[in-house]
Order: structure tokens, then C-alpha cells, then sequence
């Protein structure tokens, strides 16, 4: 496979998977609907971040050890899963409350959810690191698209890059999208449903990562 066509493969592959609706989708949109824009983009670099963290192990080839040990791969399995499964059920709970007005995180009674970068970050970080998925993922793919040859570490580091730079792109899109129909977001109504849904998701995929093989 030549250097170009690689790229290319790469990029089609990987942006068709970005655009697919997931985790990651769920967790801006619901973030970046609740007005906490700088939370948002907290959460994408963190998602970022751990997919840079992922696809550099990769390069180096310390990633195939997590598939090839069965307890490494099920210790990081089931801390994602308990993970998330805190994060969604918290999401539908805080649903529950009464919040007439909702002006402000303080008032509906969430002060530990702050509108701040590092805390996104964190979050965001969190979610794709303990998701032991990514990891087989990269193991399984990036490979494929490394031609003969060519430097293991510095090709896959750029084909990671790709990865990331598209992730950016759409979750650009995904937040400037809430910022079009923020006015109708804003209301308190339509807020506890977005808690619901992306709990609800968050839960889904926490139940799948726990029972998948």
C-alpha cells in the first residue's frame, strides 16, 4: 500500500466511524446543550487526549499486551464499565429533581458540575482511557494502514493525528449546532430530557462494555 493511498484509506475509515453517533456525540451535546461551552470543549480535548494516548501506545506496540493479557484487558474493562454506569445513572437522577427555573448549576443543585475546562478535560479523558475498546480498536486498525517500510512510531503517530483533527472538526460542528437552538435547550423541560436520553446512552454503553466478550 502506498503512503498516500494509506492516508487517504485511513482518513475515509476513520471519518465515517467519527461521524457515527456514539458516546462521545452524547456527552458534548449534552455538556455543550447545558450551556457549559468551556465544559464542552474541556471534553473534547480530553476525548482527544486519550485517543493520542491510544494511538501512541499503539505505535509502540504496548497496547497488543492489553489484548494479549485477559485480566489487564478485563481490570480496564470493568473500571469503564462501573464508570459509566455512575456517570449515566447520575445524569437521569439529577433529571429527577425539581428545577423550575434552572437558571444557574447552583441553584439546580449541581455545584460539583462547573462550567470550567480542566473539569472537561478530566471527563472527557476519563471516558476513552477506561474504554479498553479503544485500545483493541487501534491494535486492530492501525496496522493495517502503516506501509512497509515506513517508520512504525512516526506513522501511526500521524495517522492519529488525522484521527484527532477530525474529531476536532465535528465536534466543532456538534457544539456549534447547540449554540443554534440554545434558546430552546435553555428550558428547564428540555434539559431534564437531555439528562434522561444521554444518561440513558451513557448506561447502554456501560451495560455493553460490562457484558461484551
Amino acid at each position: 500500500m502506498a503512503l498516500s493511498t494509506a492516508l487517504w484509506s485511513f482518513t475515509l475509515v476513520v471519518g465515517l466511524l467519527t461521524l457515527t453517533p456514539g458516546l462521545d456525540t452524547a456527552l458534548i451535546l449534552r455538556t455543550s446543550a447545558l450551556g457549559r461551552r468551556r465544559r464542552a470543549w474541556g471534553t473534547v480535548l480530553g476525548i482527544q487526549t486519550g485517543t493520542l494516548i491510544w494511538g501512541g501506545l499503539t505505535s509502540l506496540g504496548i497496547t497488543a499486551l492489553l489484548t494479549a493479557s485477559h485480566l489487564a484487558y478485563e481490570t480496564l474493562r470493568w473500571a469503564g464499565a462501573c464508570y459509566l454506569l455512575w456517570t449515566g445513572v447520575r445524569m437521569v437522577l439529577n433529571s429527577r429533581r425539581p428545577q423550575p427555573s434552572r437558571p444557574s448549576a447552583a441553584e439546580a443543585g449541581e455545584p460539583a458540575v462547573a462550567d470550567t475546562l480542566a473539569g472537561g478535560w478530566r471527563q472527557g479523558t476519563l471516558t476513552n482511557l477506561l474504554n479498553p475498546k479503544m485500545g483493541a480498536f487501534y491494535v486492530a486498525l492501525l496496522p493495517q494502514f502503516i506501509p512497509p517500510g515506513v517508520p512504525h512510531l512516526s506513522m501511526g503517530l500521524l495517522l492519529t493525528c488525522i484521527h484527532i483533527t477530525l474529531g476536532l472538526l465535528w465536534s466543532a460542528v456538534l457544539i456549534a449546532f447547540t449554540r443554534v437552538v440554545r434558546g430552546w435547550l435553555r428550558k428547564p423541560q428540555a434539559q431534564r430530557v437531555l439528562d434522561r436520553i444521554t444518561g440513558t446512552v451513557v448506561v447502554g454503553f456501560g451495560i455493553r462494555l460490562a457484558l461484551g466478550e
